[in-house]
């Protein structure tokens, strides 16, 4: 009988699990220490592993020796390459592998599809990556009903324009409070039921906190809590996936964001909803059994965004000629991620349903703020009149994406960069598809009342009453989900 296998056993196969596909979420691991089913994974890939170790000890020595001389002539080919064909030193090609080794993973591969047969509940369907989520898994022919409650954040044209295109598309379109919990519990529990829930709906944007906290804990504790609650009374509950964000990281210093990293230190009130979202999944999966997945985004953008977001309302505020904030001087980096990799990679956590995980899907690459604006100035062929500000409040620094444990789980290979992703959005914008009142129209454009005792609250009130210019609250803010 095989004996039993461990955390160590994990990292000393690992040439051979990576070559088992059942076997790549066997490594799992937080500080150096076993997470609590890394145990079980390991023992599921125990035949192409272990055992083959064991009763074949020269086979596995072989295994394991072969794709090291492969990876290691892979490297030399690639730097003979750079050295014959560019004229570069020996050593600049070294470096510039090297350099190219940090930016992330390959981006070659298949996209993951969900098997036939399955159906998905997307909350927030009629989002931003809600809609995009939908047509997707439409296309790949999996049953799909979107939910929407068609909150007035921001414009419900836009809402209702990509509710509109679903509906062309054949999905079936539910408008629903995600706080109605019994509701939930009908829609969930009606023929043919559902395989999969993915829950992406909530209340966005981390500087419409410091106004409308209570939207906040509504939305995004109160109506996560409903959904928790909903799966817990079925029979048989079908595996959560759930948005997260990266925000969640607050005052974190160290880049790239690792899944491991502590995340008790929020900035912001929308941070602390999805860590606590995080928490409650936790404890459902302890409690009831669950099998729940946190995505933590990494400021995603594209057509059909949301017009909170800088991306979207800097490019309007330019093509009208009106001055554009920059806050931080330029200086803020963010990990900018595509609509088509963030979907990519929902779809993988849902073909996985993994038993309880958290992901980070971002680019795996930063850009500045002054580089972003640069190459939407030139997509727009318009140069944007700039205003340099500081920092906002709730903002950080920097976002970066550490997606390793995505990329070995679930196969996540983000593969846009920000100039091929702006390019498509500014086509969109362009486009007969895009409406005015799509950027124009909604809560976060109201201005800001004054109000709040509290001096920390008055004074950041003050600030986004000085800076929103125009009656636009976010139209200058580089959001981190």
């Amino acid at each position: 009988m095989a004996r039993p296998i461990s955390c160590a056993d994990c990292d000393t196969n690992l040439p051979i699990l990576l070559s088992v596909p059942a076997a790549r979420d066997a490594r799992t691991r937080a500080n150096g220490v076993c997470t609590r089913d890394s145990t079980r994974r390991c023992a599921r890939t125990r035949v192409h592993a272990v055992r083959t170790c064991e009763a074949e000890p020269a086979r596995c020595a072989w295994m394991s020796s072969t794709l090291a001389v492969k990876l290691l002539a892979a490297l030399l080919v690639l730097i003979a390459t750079s050295v014959l064909t560019s004229g570069t030193s020996f050593a600049a090609a070294i470096e510039a592998v090297q350099v190219a080794s940090t930016r992330g993973p390959a981006v070659t591969g298949p996209r993951k599809v969900l098997r036939p047969g399955v159906s998905v509940l997307v909350t927030g369907g009629a989002g931003f990556v809600g809609y995009h989520l939908s047509m997707r898994l439409h296309r790949d022919g999996v049953r799909v009903v979107a939910l929407d409650n068609f909150d007035p954040y921001y414009s419900t044209a836009l809402k209702r324009a990509r509710a509109a295109r679903l509906q062309q598309e054949g999905i079936e379109l539910v408008e629903m409070d995600m706080c109605d919990e019994d509701g939930l519990v009908q829609l969930l529990e009606r023929p043919p039921g559902f395989t999969h829930v993915a829950s992406l709906a909530a209340q966005a944007g981390v500087r419409y906190s410091l106004v409308r906290p209570q939207a906040y804990a509504r939305a995004n504790v109160q109506c996560f809590l409903s959904v928790l609650e909903a799966l817990r009374r079925l029979p048989t509950p079908p595996p959560l996936i759930y948005a997260s964000s990266s925000s969640v990281y607050g005052a974190n210093t160290k880049i790239p964001f690792s899944e491991n990293d502590r995340t008790d230190s929020p900035n912001s009130l929308y941070a602390a909803t999805k860590k606590t979202n995080e928490q409650l999944a936790h404890v459902y999966h302890g409690l009831y059994g669950l099998r729940v997945t946190g995505l933590r985004f990494f400021t995603v953008y594209g057509p059909w965004g949301r017009p909170d977001m800088a991306y979207f309302s800097f490019a309007h505020r330019i093509v009208q000629g009106k001055p554009i904030q920059v806050y931080g001087h330029g200086t803020p980096q963010r990990d900018f991620t595509y609509i088509d990799d963030v979907v990519d990679g929902i779809v993988g956590a849902l073909v996985l349903s993994a038993e309880e995980e958290i992901f980070n899907l971002g680019n795996h690459r930063t850009e500045t703020l002054g580089r972003f604006i640069s190459v939407l100035e030139s997509e727009l062929g318009i140069k944007a009149n700039k205003t340099l500000v500081g920092m906002a409040p709730g903002d950080v620094l920097a976002t970066y994406a550490d997606v390793q444990r995505a990329t070995e789980m679930i196969g996540y290979k983000p593969r846009i960069s920000i100039d091929e992703g702006l390019h498509r959005f500014v086509q969109w914008y362009r486009s007969s598809d895009f409406k005015t009142e799509y950027a124009e129209i909604g809560e976060w454009t109201r201005p800001v009342l004054k109000g709040g005792a509290a001096s920390a609250r008055s004074r950041s009130l003050e600030f986004l009453r000085d800076s929103r210019s125009n009656s636009s609250l976010h139209e200058y803010v580089l959001t981190v989900h």
